[in-house]
Order: structure tokens, then C-alpha cells, then sequence
């Protein structure tokens, strides 16, 4: 599967830090048939009275209602959803390709489930989302690096025993 990077919308909403109001809040968009991708509920730093819910994506005249009617709203912030086949050190590879351009980010998540890896990325400006796009397309479809053959030699020689 190739590299898909897109500029996606979260809904978010600001809250008080009380059990069970992000069920509260899954529950109207469950209701309205909502296929969440990404659910995101985390206290605000420095305020642990305060958390934020964020999702992704709210589609259709019900889920949009639901949310509305929910408390959440178009976030401000600009961001990408990636996705494609994982490998040892791609996030890595995204991180610094973006560091490399000079782009800061607000927030990067990252998930992989089998083989499969779906990371959001936010970040402060939408110039700056746009700009990260073929910087994460050629970050992901790097290949990944080989050994050394210094490290190969090294890792072949353990545990190996010369006969006598």
C-alpha cells in the first residue's frame, strides 16, 4: 500500500475533566451511525480541571447535528492523516524530515496495528501542513536503512564457535 497523506478535519471540544463525559460525547455520535477513525480525549496541560475530546471525521447531516449537539466544532488547528505500511523507523523518519524543514507541530500520533500504520499529525499553520506533505510522502517511501557491514559482521559473529 502506498504512502496516503491527507488534510483532514477534527471536531474537537473543550470540557471539564469528569468521568464520563467523553462516553457522553461517543454516545450522540454513536447513535447518529458516526465511523470514528480517530478519537482523541486527553486532560489540558497545566489544567487538570479541563480536557479536550477530539474526532475525526464527522461526515453526513446526522453525525453533524449529533456533534454540534455534542459541543464540538471544526478545530482550528491544521492537520494530516498518513497512512500506509510500516516500517522500523518511519516515524522517525517523518519526524525529522519535518524537523529538517524547519516545520513544528503541534501534535504527531501514531498507531500501527498489524503492518498497517496510521499516524495524525497537527500543525500550527495550514501553509505548513501543505508544506509537510511531500516531505512525509518521501520520508514514508524511503526504504529503509540496511546494517552496516560492520554491524552485520558484528551481529554474525555472536554466538558463534570455531572448531578446534
Amino acid at each position: 500500500m502506498p504512502v496516503r497523506v491527507r488534510p483532514i478535519t477534527l471536531w474537537r471540544a473543550e470540557v471539564d475533566n469528569q468521568p464520563g463525559l467523553l462516553a457522553q460525547t461517543l454516545e450522540a455520535l454513536a447513535a447518529a451511525g458516526a465511523d470514528l477513525q480517530v478519537v482523541m480525549g486527553y486532560r489540558l496541560p497545566g489544567d487538570r480541571a479541563r480536557a479536550a475530546i477530539e474526532v475525526f471525521p464527522v461526515t453526513g447531516a446526522r453525525v453533524l447535528y449529533a456533534a454540534q449537539a455534542a459541543g464540538l466544532s471544526e478545530a482550528a488547528i491544521s492537520a494530516l492523516q498518513v497512512e500506509g505500511h510500516n516500517r522500523a523507523g518511519l516515524a522517525y523518519a517523518i519526524a525529522k524530515g519535518l524537523a529538517n524543514a524547519g516545520i513544528n507541530i503541534d501534535f504527531f500520533l501514531a498507531q500501527v496495528s498489524r503492518r498497517r500504520h496510521t499516524t495524525v499529525i497537527g500543525f500550527e499553520s495550514r501553509g505548513d501542513a501543505e508544506r509537510a506533505i511531500p516531505l512525509i510522502k518521501r520520508a514514508a517511501a524511503a526504504p529503509p536503512r540496511k546494517p552496516s557491514a560492520r554491524k552485520a559482521a558484528h551481529k554474525g559473529a555472536r554466538g558463534v564457535t570455531k572448531a578446534a
